[in-house]
């Protein structure tokens, strides 16, 4: 079997570090990089949990490079108030020992993807889309390699998680957002309506846990729910990762194509995903969007596969 190359682009960012396990967990992907973004905490915060995630996944080889530190054009914004000031909620790891790649997040991939096969590239972009938005601006002539796009973000039915309207990733950089979506890329969104299906419920969290190897503990201590004055919160929503399931096992969700178009003027609804179902805009499909998920089909097919990781 041939290993799929797959870019990935990043805030960690709880779920986010449970997707890049999953990842590197999965002997059909070869992950080429990691590309930090400034989003659910700052880029230089970001890039070095992505680094620490690879060394407890045992892949410190894996290039990891600082990206955007900022939004296109808009006042940066975190969601540290949600996965915590470090960005992995209660876990704590060491200290990377391996450094940074020396590139440029933007530049690496402009790289990578020039020199990919054409269509070949799985880029999945888990945080807001500053980095894909400049690459794409920059280098046009990326799009021939990428197979596809999977980004995850943005809501239709659901709304939104960090305004009524909005879904946090694509509220951080909506001018960004607009460009990625505007560009023509074979693109699969995986939004809010199709994450929140997918619950970290106590039973799935233990059984996480009973693998007992360093990454599967790590997780379930991602997942376990938080207590805030005296409550916990309800089971988490596996967001990130149903990224890379769904390009692990894509008939674990059911969507259909229509056209996304992203509200950047707005100040009430700034970074909606106005999800166009019906066809009514006349505007044509631009995106995959996932609204059905099989969630004990992710479960399981997370602990199979972190069950690889010593």
């Amino acid at each position: 079997m041939t290993a799929r190359p797959i870019l990935i682009d990043t805030d960690p960012g709880v779920d986010d570090a449970v997707a890049i396990l999953l990842a590197l967990a999965s002997p059909e992907f070869a992950v080429e990089g990691i590309v930090a973004v400034a989003g659910n905490v700052p880029v230089g915060l970001a890039a070095a949990n992505a680094k620490a995630i690879c060394e407890l996944a045992g892949r410190p080889d894996i290039p990891v490079c600082a990206g955007s530190d900022r939004p296109l054009s808009r006042l940066p914004v975190t969601a540290q108030h949600i996965h915590g000031e470090g960005g992995l909620g209660a876990l704590v790891l060491a200290p990377p020992r391996t450094a940074l790649h020396p590139a440029a997040g933007v530049d690496f991939v402009v790289d990578r993807l020039r020199r990919a096969a054409p269509r070949s590239v799985a880029w999945c972009a888990l945080g807001p889309l500053t980095n894909v938005a400049a690459a794409l601006t920059r280098a046009p002539d990326i799009a021939a390699g990428v197979g596809e796009l999977v980004v995850m973000g943005g809501a239709s039915r659901a709304l939104g998680n960090i305004t009524p309207a909005a879904e946090f990733n694509i509220h951080a950089d909506p001018q960004a957002a607009r460009i990625v979506f505007d560009s023509g890329l074979p693109i699969t969104l995986v939004p809010l309506d199709a994450t929140h299906q997918v619950r970290s419920t106590p039973e799935r969290v233990a059984r996480l846990a009973a693998l007992g190897t360093p990454a599967a503990k790590a997780v379930a201590a991602l997942l376990a729910p938080t207590v805030t004055d005296g409550a916990a919160t309800g089971p988490a929503a596996l967001h990130d990762p149903c990224v890379i399931a769904y390009l692990l096992a894509p008939a674990l969700f059911r969507g259909r194509r229509v056209n996304v178009a992203v509200e950047c003027d707005s100040p009430l609804t700034l970074g909606m995903t106005v999800v166009d179902w019906r066809g009514v805009s006349g505007r044509p499909a631009n995106a995959n969007v996932l609204d059905e998920v099989d969630a004990e089909g992710v479960y399981a097919l997370l602990a199979a596969r972190l069950g690889n990781l010593s």
